[in-house]
């Protein structure tokens, strides 16, 4: 298996095939463990959490109705922002992931639950459950590298496209559930090729997402503004839905970043998963993800995403149990010498977006230009961005020089 990402080192080249089934065997085992203990306090929480996180719905929404006098505003956009969270994170996300399906409760259960979302629910399952959780960091088969929009390694080519992908990745991140909508869709792939050519499991699911956006839209932009009309809130309400929607978007994508993107966590290629064993799919899960450090508060606003290395390792393994295991995880890779990528939610964050800035620009391009030489590293971004092929491949080769003389000029 290796990581095609361009580390220093490669992280398991210590590690026999022997040594990664003895990982792979110690993993299981904290695996078992707790799916033999998971009951009643398990059902319990999560209960619990369904009945907070529906009455701070309500009374947010309630609140809302006198949306005209600010504090009613304030207080009720804040409360209904960390409703949706928690709908979404902790408890959609985890559902859906089939995390509560060993309770047999018809009413909190993947094949049953509609969580407040522009995507589809079955849609979601499909592109998240079967494939991302599956093909974790592979490139050209996890489609939720980049989301099919972002250079997110160095192997990858670069394109003058790319130079906007700080862009595209705000804007993503304030329109989430679409984004994720439209990925879920393959609507670049689709949506070019004649009405007559799409296949039918694309225009199926074009309805029905088209539909969950149209009750989504319905719910927030309309019934509960309309709601309080009367009391001279439609407009205030308007904004306040908005702005809970922006909210939680934004969050759900920069927790999510955090988890797949930051600095030190590896990509895959095609080939490195032919004839995969469960003990080295444990090892890519864990390579290629990450974990942000924090309170009990966070880990729960984060639907327990925040432990992302144990929800990639356990993926149906329910989230309020992650948190224990992550010191018997963490264990286990520093038994055999294996990264563990953890780092508080400011420093996971901007590593992230770092990686972004830095792949948005050809390969060396950042780390090789100073105030002194920046004019001649512009002009030849210039000339790759408005060059063809070839212009690309020959100033690609300078900076890779210029790379490998930065690395190994002596210290004065």
């Amino acid at each position: 298996m290796t990581a095609i990402q361009k580390l220093d080192e490669n992280p398991i080249a210590h590690l026999s095939p022997e040594d990664i089934e003895a990982f792979g065997a110690e993993i299981e085992a904290i695996r078992q463990e707790v799916l033999a203990k998971r009951g009643a306090s398990d059902a319990a929480y999560i209960r619990r959490l369904i009945a907070f996180q529906r009455w701070l719905e309500v009374g947010s929404r309630a609140t809302l109705l006198a949306s005209v006098f600010p504090p009613a505003f304030v207080l009720g956009t804040a409360g209904l922002t960390v409703a949706k969270i928690l709908e979404n994170m902790e408890i959609g996300h985890n559902v859906l992931h089939g995390q509560w399906d060993w309770m047999r409760d018809p009413k909190i259960h993947s094949t049953t639950w509609d969580w407040d979302n522009a995507t589809p629910a079955e849609a979601w399952k499909h592109s998240h459950n079967e494939l991302h959780h599956t093909y974790t960091n592979v490139l050209g088969k996890d489609n939720d590298l980049g989301y099919s929009i972002m250079r997110v390694d160095e192997d990858q080519r670069w394109h003058p496209f790319f130079l906007a992908q700080p862009f595209w990745n705000a804007l993503n991140a304030c329109f989430f559930e679409y984004g994720i909508a439209a990925y879920d869709l393959q609507l670049g792939k689709y949506l070019p090729m004649k009405k007559e050519d799409r296949p039918e499991h694309f225009t199926k699911g074009a309805k029905a997402a088209l539909k969950k956006m149209r009750k989504q839209a319905g719910k927030d932009y309309l019934v509960h503004p309309l709601l309080a009309l009367p009391f001279g809130g439609f407009l205030p309400t308007l904004a306040a839905n908005f702005i809970a929607n922006v909210g939680r978007n934004v969050w759900s994508h920069s927790v999510i970043m955090c988890g797949h993107f930051p600095e030190g966590v590896a990509v895959f290629e095609k080939e490195s998963i032919d004839g995969e064993t469960k003990a080295e799919w444990y090892l890519r899960q864990g390579l290629g993800s990450a974990n942000i450090t924090g309170s009990k508060l966070m880990h729960i606003m984060s639907g327990n995403l925040s432990h992302q290395i144990e929800h990639h390792l356990f993926p149906d393994l329910n989230s309020n149990r992650l948190a224990e295991v992550a010191p018997q995880v963490k264990a286990v890779f520093e038994k055999y010498g294996l990264p563990y990528v953890a780092g508080s939610l400011p420093r996971q964050l901007g590593s992230a977006w770092h990686k972004v800035f830095r792949l948005s620009l050809p390969n060396g391009w950042l780390a090789t230009t100073t105030p002194k030489n920046a004019p001649k590293r512009v002009a030849q971004l210039y000339k790759m961005s408005t060059g063809g092929r070839k212009a690309r491949k020959a100033i690609q080769a300078e900076l890779d020089a210029a790379v490998v003389g930065r690395e190994f000029t002596p210290a004065a």
